[in-house]
């Protein structure tokens, strides 16, 4: 990433920061926030606003994979799976996507996830 990116990406988040501290419940700023802070590698705050996410959109199946794929950055591989599953649960269902997706990297090597995937694909194949 080029210094004018990395920049860019710091305004942005100051940018963000401003309205989620005068309206922590904003939805879509939450939702940009949660990325940019991935992007800049700062998972620990991503994970934050995607618990956060959660808890005010409990039933969004992309919420609930963005939950995973933190958890997953951090090497939290229960809370990942448990949270990939509920996103599937509740309608995930780009599984060609989640096999590729570099944020799932560490949940991706984990058998128990390996076979769930499996099965999965098997239920619902050309997915």
């Amino acid at each position: 990433m080029t210094q004018e990116e990395q920049d860019d990406i710091d305004f942005q988040i100051a940018f963000y920061e401003g309205i989620i501290r005068r309206r922590a419940d904003f939805v879509q700023g939450l939702i940009a926030l949660g990325d940019l802070y991935t992007k800049k590698g700062l998972y620990e705050k991503g994970l934050q606003i995607d618990k956060k996410l959660s808890q005010l959109k409990p039933d969004d199946p992309v919420v609930l994979y963005n939950l995973a794929c933190s958890y997953s950055l951090l090497n939290k591989i229960d809370l990942a799976l448990g949270a990939i599953k509920l996103a599937i649960q509740c309608g995930y269902d780009n599984l060609s996507h989640l096999e590729q997706d570099r944020d799932l990297e560490n949940l991706l090597k984990d058998s128990r996830f390996q076979k769930y995937f499996t099965e999965l694909k098997e239920e619902k194949p050309g997915s």
